[in-house]
C-alpha cells in the first residue's frame, strides 16, 4: 500500500489532534486565507507560502485554509481590483511605485497588478479578526472532536501510518 496516499488524511488528523493547540491551529487558518486571497503565480504567493511552511503553525490547516480561500478569492477579485487600482493610481504614491518597479526582485512579486495588491492588502487586513475567531472556535471545537475522533478504527489506523512508515524506512 502506497503511504504517501494517506498523507492528506494524515494532515487532517493532525490538525484536529490534541498535539496541535487552538493557536497553531489558528494561526495556520489565518495564513493559509492571505495565501488562498493572492492570486498565485508570482513571488508574493510563493513567499507566503514559505512563511507557512517555516513557521511554527499547524501545516494541516494553513493547508485547508489556502484551499477554502482560493476559490473565495475569485469572487472578491473585484474588489481587490479596486483596492488595488486606488493604490497603484494615486498620483502621490506612483514615484514609490515607480522606485519598487526598478528594483530586480519586485516585479517577480506582482504588486503592479491590481488584483495581487489589493488581494494581500485585503487579506493582511482580515488576517487578525480571522485569526481571534478561528482561535476561539478551534479551542471550542477541538476537544470533543478530538474524544469522538479517537474512538473510530480508521483514526487509529491512520495516526499509526507514521509508524510504519518510519518502520518500512529502517
Amino acid at each position: 500500500m502506497n503511504l504517501r496516499l494517506l498523507k492528506p488524511l494524515r494532515l487532517l488528523g493532525e490538525a484536529l489532534s490534541e498535539s496541535a493547540t487552538p493557536r497553531q491551529m489558528a494561526l495556520g487558518f489565518a495564513l493559509g486565507m492571505v495565501i488562498g486571497l493572492v492570486p498565485k503565480g508570482n513571488l508574493t504567493a510563493a513567499a507566503l507560502m514559505v512563511v507557512l511552511l517555516g513557521s511554527r503553525v499547524n501545516l494541516g490547516m494553513g493547508l485547508a485554509g489556502a484551499m477554502l480561500f482560493s476559490w473565495i478569492g475569485v469572487l472578491t477579485d473585484p474588489v481587490a481590483h479596486r483596492v488595488g487600482h486606488a493604490l497603484l493610481a494615486r498620483p502621490s504614491l506612483r514615484p514609490m511605485w515607480a522606485w519598487l518597479y526598478d528594483l530586480p526582485v519586485v516585479p517577480w512579486t506582482g504588486f503592479n497588478n491590481t488584483v495581487v495588491l489589493g488581494s494581500l492588502l485585503i487579506g493582511l487586513g482580515l488576517f487578525y479578526p480571522a485569526w481571534r475567531v478561528s482561535e476561539r472556535a478551534f479551542a471550542r471545537i477541538q476537544p470533543p472532536l478530538c474524544a469522538r475522533l479517537a474512538k473510530y478504527r480508521i483514526v487509529q489506523l491512520l495516526a499509526g501510518t507514521e509508524l510504519v512508515a518510519g518502520w518500512r524506512a529502517e
